[in-house]
């Protein structure tokens, strides 16, 4: 069947193979789970006469494990092969292999299908060494990477179809790369609710990224649009189908922005055949790890409506999380050593430790472990010693009673008390001296003190993580990637851009991640945008400047632009284009400011609906910092939350006095997050 030149013949053979390997499955699990049943039945029948020593019990177990093992794995492949039928394959590539006249065809889809398990496949995964031809050479000279080597040949023709529905839409022969009618088609079709997958149009560059295994640490600084997340995520598909032996969904984490962005991504992995992984913010995660010092920490996002208020001092800002900071509290680490400790004798059931001996435990035997926890290394030395010379081991109560008097050696073991005297002994504004339920650390204080933490307790190290997905790199501090750098020894995909820095001026963070990384770090630079049409695109570059971008050739309405007199001017114009024109578009947002502006846009638009269009109220959301989902219709947010998102129409409504650096980076993310059109409002209260 593999010679069968007409596409839509192909798709009719290879549905009825997936239906006949579906049937079999089903078959194949419904078979199994009757065993399950049994296994489970004849257990608890017979458990009170197995062996006493166990064995058979151990057996019957195993026996179990191994079966509901294979029932999943069955029950996984049936998922996939039920979504295959959808869309079976995507690509062709007729392959002639050096020194053979006729070529080979392969078929390139989301997955593998062979007609029987272990048979020559139908269609080969998108990730499979020779799918490489698809994706990065033209007809004429080609080659991949075999497991046994470079395999050399010639690509006599490269087709593309779109299939959806299991109905073929269109097959056509392209004697060029990935065309960019597909693409265009493509990128100019409406947004979803969730991000695209793209292995259809991953283009030669993308490709070289996702198919990278060599590289530990991968940086990609991209241009708004240019696919670096899809990319990001893609490579992890790649990797989990190339190192299942080393690699599981389950050890994978991303550091993603916020809930609404962990949602929107969510899907691709499984769309891709592999199962989700998990998703958590950079701030979540140093929250959970301060907790005990700490009520309550202030995310990026308040230190960002600080900013805006004029309530944050930026100069001490950046003081707190530059570098020299950090090496001003390495000095005090180094000091701490001695001024935070007060031996003395330890006495306990007759048996004495005397100060000097405590000190040398202290100094020079357990001088590796980290300071606050190294008492907790000396008392548990003197416990051995005094249950070895009393031939018993002491009471759980006991034990704790003799640890506290080795931690009464310290002056402090509070964190939130050594970070404060720590300032003020640089000459930093204190934190206020208060107890842990009124502590609230400031954006600012948060990474100092985690550090703090890291450096003087022991950690127990996120070791199930083996690869790292860090996005909106550049939003990242100096203090924050060494934070990273020693929390997840695992290998990286750091991405983002420096164009989108939520700060007064952009942040390039490649200028520093070598000093923290070394030399493991591979940069790749990505200045195409596919995302919005070449409108928008030079609307958006023309506000910050930027020059070296490539524009794919994609054309749309001209950027929207008018100032008026007030918000709820704008908003009533806002009103009235998205109710005339909701059923063109999926997805749509209200870009503001601040929270508070983005607000009572909400609560205006809520009301005048039930005025006006009472039956489009279900398609109006309001997306703030706790929100967990992106959904359809209009969606009401400030620009430090739409990040990382794409909308088919965006609206922006900014005040006219208030033309600071931040606000500049906001119209710039604004913007970029516009598929096809864009309205960018001015309110100019003083006409």
């Amino acid at each position: 069947m593999a010679a069968v030149k007409n596409g839509r013949e192909y798709l009719s053979h290879v549905t009825e193979t997936l239906k006949h390997r579906i049937a079999q499955l089903d078959e194949s699990i419904e078979v199994g789970q009757k065993e399950i049943e049994g296994m489970h039945e004849y257990y608890w029948e017979n458990y009170t006469e197995m062996d006493q020593y166990g064995y058979e019990n151990f057996d019957n177990q195993q026996a179990l494990l191994h079966e509901i093992n294979a029932s999943n794995e069955k029950i996984e492949l049936r998922r996939r092969f039920r979504k295959m039928m959808d869309s079976p394959f995507f690509g062709r590539v007729d392959f002639c292999y050096e020194g053979e006249d006729e070529p080979e065809i392969f078929y390139i889809g989301i997955a593998n299908l062979a007609e029987e398990n272990g048979g020559l496949p139908l269609i080969y995964d998108w990730r499979a060494p020779v799918s490489g031809l698809f994706y990065d050479f033209d007809k004429g000279p080609a080659s991949y990477q075999a497991p046994l080597g470079e395999i050399h040949g010639d690509i006599a023709a490269k087709w593309q179809y779109k299939i959806r529905g299991g109905k073929m839409i269109y097959e056509f022969e392209s004697d060029v790369k990935i065309d960019d009618e597909i693409l265009k088609a493509e990128l100019g079709s409406n947004g979803d609710v969730q991000l695209k997958n793209i292995i259809r149009t991953i283009q030669k560059e993308q490709n070289a990224i996702i198919r990278n295994t060599s590289d530990r640490i991968m940086v990609i600084q991209g241009a708004a649009g240019s696919g670096k997340t899809s990319i990001a995520l893609h490579r992890i598909a790649y990797l989990l189908y190339h190192d299942r032996k080393n690699l599981k969904s389950s050890s994978v984490l991303v550091l993603s922005p916020n809930g609404v962005f962990s949602d929107y991504i969510s899907h691709i992995l499984p769309e891709l055949g592999e199962e989700n992984i998990r998703e958590m913010s950079f701030d979540l995660f140093a929250y959970k790890r301060l907790k005990n010092v700490v009520s309550d920490c202030e995310d990026r996002y308040d230190l960002i409506e600080r900013q805006i208020a004029g309530l944050c001092d930026e100069k001490l800002l950046k003081e707190k999380l530059s570098r020299d900071f950090l090496d001003r509290m390495e000095g005090y680490l180094v000091e701490l050593e001695d001024s935070l400790m007060n031996f003395r004798d330890v006495e306990h059931r007759g048996v004495v430790k005397k100060e000097q001996e405590i000190i040398e435990l202290f100094y020079f035997k357990f001088m590796d472990i980290p300071l606050l926890s190294r008492m907790d290394a000396v008392a548990e030395y003197f416990i051995d010693e005094v249950e070895t010379l009393k031939g018993f081991d002491l009471p759980d109560e006991e034990r704790e009673a003799v640890k506290s008097r080795f931690y009464r050696m310290y002056e402090t073991r509070d964190l939130y008390v050594l970070y404060n005297r720590f300032l003020r002994q640089e000459g930093f504004p204190s934190l206020p001296q208060v107890q842990y339920e009124k502590r609230k650390l400031r954006y600012e204080d948060v990474y100092p003190v985690l550090y703090l933490k890291y450096r003087l307790e022991t950690q127990q190290e996120d070791s199930g993580v083996r690869h790292l997905i860090v996005d909106e790199m550049q939003d990242y501090s100096w203090i924050q990637y060494l934070l990273i750098h020693k929390m997840f020894p695992c290998r990286m995909t750091i991405l983002g851009d420096k164009a989108q820095t939520m700060e007064d001026e952009t942040q390039d963070v490649l200028k520093f991640l070598p000093k923290i990384f070394g030399k493991d770090i591979r940069k790749i630079v990505m200045n195409r945008s596919y995302r919005n049409t070449m409108e928008v695109a030079k609307y958006a570059n023309h506000l910050t400047g930027i020059e070296d971008m490539e524009l794919f050739e994609r054309h749309g309405e001209p950027v929207d632009e008018r100032t008026f007199s007030s918000t709820e001017e704008a908003l009533e114009s806002v009103l009235e284009k998205w109710l005339n024109r909701r059923e063109e578009f999926e997805t749509e947002a209200l870009i503001f400011l601040t929270e508070r502006e983005a607000e009572h846009a909400f609560l205006y638009i809520e009301k005048r609906l039930k005025e006006i269009a009472p039956e489009a109220e279900n398609q109006l959301c309001y997306m703030n910092r706790d929100s967990q989902s992106f959904k359809k219709g209009l969606t009401v947010t400030t620009f430090y939350l739409a990040k990382g998102l794409e909308f088919d129409q965006v609206f922006g409504i900014f005040e006219e006095n208030r033309e600071s650096g931040l606000q500049c980076q906001a119209k710039y993310i604004t913007a970029t997050r516009a598929l096809h059109e864009l309205h960018m409002y001015i309110t100019d209260t003083s006409k």
